[in-house]
């Protein structure tokens, strides 16, 4: 189903807003790089610079439309004509939020350099900044082409933070994450110029623009193909087990602001690419698959719990902790159902508030005593009051307690995964469904297990050492640095609607596309929600476009599913099963489009 595009000017903005945001950072590098002299001149600039991209991309917020899924803020104009090539920007709801939360991070992570990082000060700026606008690219790009470029251009930043700023190992670590990434994005780029000829043979027309991709009709055993070029290109992003292993050098070598835009944005790329091409373009070779998506994604997040137990380094703790959280992500993502992708979504942005911060965290301590080993810790909650205080806040985010964001997303994706795997069996027989899940579940303990106890021991018993007796306590500049994120953890824990509402429709859309009687199910439900919130409701409190939104979307999505009048009881019972055998025209009538 291709969605309704409305341009920057149809949503009442005079400037291309997208690109503004994408190039601020960029224009700030520029004149860092060419005018700037100073250290102190140099940190200012660089601070306002991504404050004041964050504040453009806030602009994105009012009138954004929730009830139906559109592609908004759109600029589109021919790039290289010859090639179908366009300079195409856009965001829906499943990107927007990775976009502030890329922009959120920016101005922590520049501001906790403020005294990190004291040689090479003008090259280290410039390098975070292009990193933000080749971050942002990447969530805005819908052209195959540019988002590449996008794709490509972040890791350059990327490589040089960790490869000059980081610790003793920083060019092994710095040489892995990039020829790791490379090689996943060389499969991607294949899989890419696939579909661009499978297109230009269909249609005749050479364009690189995603949505034109959907309802190729492309044979399974293409399709099949290209899903796992992307699959493993956006695997090694994530990372999953088992292309996991760059993760943690990179995070242990990164300076503190790298290991923030690392584990809060850059690993977000691969679960949103999944979300953003593999389901929707795929959706046949995705049901073929997901026995296997499943099993790996339950993998990592056993073994990402187990193995950062046993870490005696507090960012190599954090980091394995990123493959177990990640875990959870592509475990909803997998669901393939409205709870399991949302959930997926909300947990990328609560593991990059969570996670983001529990660096920050490892990082001012590091600042004071240039080491992360657990043991030579203990009793700074004496000495440090404060620092305690946000530490245990992030810690209850990051394992979940009610209350705070992680619980939202964990429990969502649950849902959504037992709906999947268990009251429906789709993939496997009911007895190893519940493993699955069970296993799935047991993850939530072994994160409060190894979280818990590294506070336990580095916060709690006695103070001896003698260095750690010296300590300060945060300033207000590293407090500004960790009390924003836990406004946001609060706020997602206790009052998760409002971002919930920005991703409903885009992930019913996709949804429809790759789990189509799932959708209507989804559908159903939604309409029986949203009559009892109306009868609950105030008179004046839901708007009679909003609910003729919803129920159009209904419409529409019953439209494209074959058999649309069927019943509900029916949809939420049978599964959507679709034989890995079938051709593109089989698959077709079978209702996945």
């Amino acid at each position: 189903m291709t969605p309704e595009i409305l341009t920057y000017y149809e949503m009442g903005v005079s400037w291309p807003i997208l690109s503004v945001i994408a190039y601020i950072p960029l224009l700030g590098a520029i004149v860092i790089m060419l005018f700037l002299r100073g250290d102190n001149t140099i940190r200012w600039f660089a601070n306002i610079v991504v404050l004041i991209d964050f504040l453009v991309s806030l602009r994105l917020i009012p009138g954004f439309v929730k009830d139906r899924h559109v592609i908004q803020f759109v600029e589109k104009v021919p790039w290289i004509e010859s090639l179908g090539v366009q300079y195409f920007f856009g965001v829906d709801g499943i990107s927007i939020l990775l976009v502030l939360l890329t922009t959120f991070l920016g101005v922590l992570a520049v501001l906790s350099s403020w005294t990190a990082i004291q040689e090479r000060l003008k090259e280290y700026y410039v390098f975070m900044l292009l990193l933000q606008t080749g971050m942002l690219g990447v969530f805005f790009s819908l052209d195959f082409f540019l988002f590449y470029v996008f794709w490509e251009v972040m890791l350059v930043p990327m490589y040089f933070l960790i490869g000059v700023w980081g610790g003793p190992r920083k060019l092994y670590a710095a040489i892995k994450f990039f020829l790791y990434t490379l090689a996943g994005s060389v499969l991607m780029l294949l899989a890419i110029l696939g579909l661009y000829f499978f297109q230009y043979r269909a249609t005749g027309e050479l364009s690189f623009e995603i949505m034109k991709f959907y309802n190729l009709g492309i044979p399974f055993h293409i399709e099949k193909w290209l899903f796992l070029a992307f699959f493993v290109g956006f695997a090694i992003k994530v990372p999953m087990f088992p292309f996991h292993t760059w993760l943690p050098d990179a995070h242990v070598e990164a300076p503190t602001a790298g290991s923030v835009i690392l584990a809060g944005v850059l690993l977000k790329m691969g679960t949103y690419g999944f979300v953003r091409f593999s389901l929707p373009l795929f959706p046949a070779a995705t049901q073929w698959f997901l026995p296997y998506g499943i099993s790996l994604a339950v993998i990592g997040i056993v073994y990402g719990a187990l193995t950062a137990m046993m870490q005696p380094d507090m960012k190599k703790l954090v980091a394995y902790s990123s493959v177990s959280h990640l875990g959870f992500v592509m475990l909803g993502v997998f669901a393939l159902n409205q709870q399991g992708v949302e959930g997926g979504i909300l947990q990328m942005i609560n593991h990059g508030l969570s996670t983001g911060a529990l660096f920050l965290i490892v990082g001012l301590v590091y600042e004071r005593r240039h080491t992360r080993m657990i043991k030579d810790f203990g009793g700074l909650s004496k000495q440090m009051p404060l620092y305690a205080a946000l530490f245990m806040v992030v810690t209850l985010s990051s394992i979940g307690l009610p209350g705070l964001n992680g619980f939202i997303g964990e429990f969502t994706i649950l849902i959504g995964a037992f709906k999947a795997l268990w009251m429906k069996s789709v993939v496997w027989n009911q007895a190893l469904s519940t493993l699955m899940v069970l296993l799935a579940t047991s993850g939530i303990v072994l994160g409060a297990a190894y979280m818990l106890w590294l506070y336990q021991r580095v916060m709690f018993g006695k103070l001896e050492n003698p260095e750690n007796m010296k300590l300060k306590d945060l300033n207000l500049r590293e407090t500004m640095t960790l009390v924003p994120i836990v406004i946001v953890c609060f706020w997602i824990g206790l009052y998760p609607k409002p971002f919930l509402r920005f991703m409903d429709a885009a992930v019913a859309n996709t949804i429809l596309i790759t789990n189509p009687k799932a959708a209507v199910a989804e559908m159903s439900q939604m309409e029986i929600n949203a009559a009892r919130e109306e009868r609950m409701a105030v008179p004046h409190a839901r708007s009679p476009v909003e609910h003729d939104g919803h129920q159009a979307q209904h419409h529409e999505m019953m439209e494209h599913v074959p058999g649309g009048s069927i019943h509900e009881e029916e949809a939420m019972h049978e599964p959507a099963n679709v034989d890995p055998g079938m051709h593109s025209e089989e698959v077709e009538h079978s209702g996945v489009h």
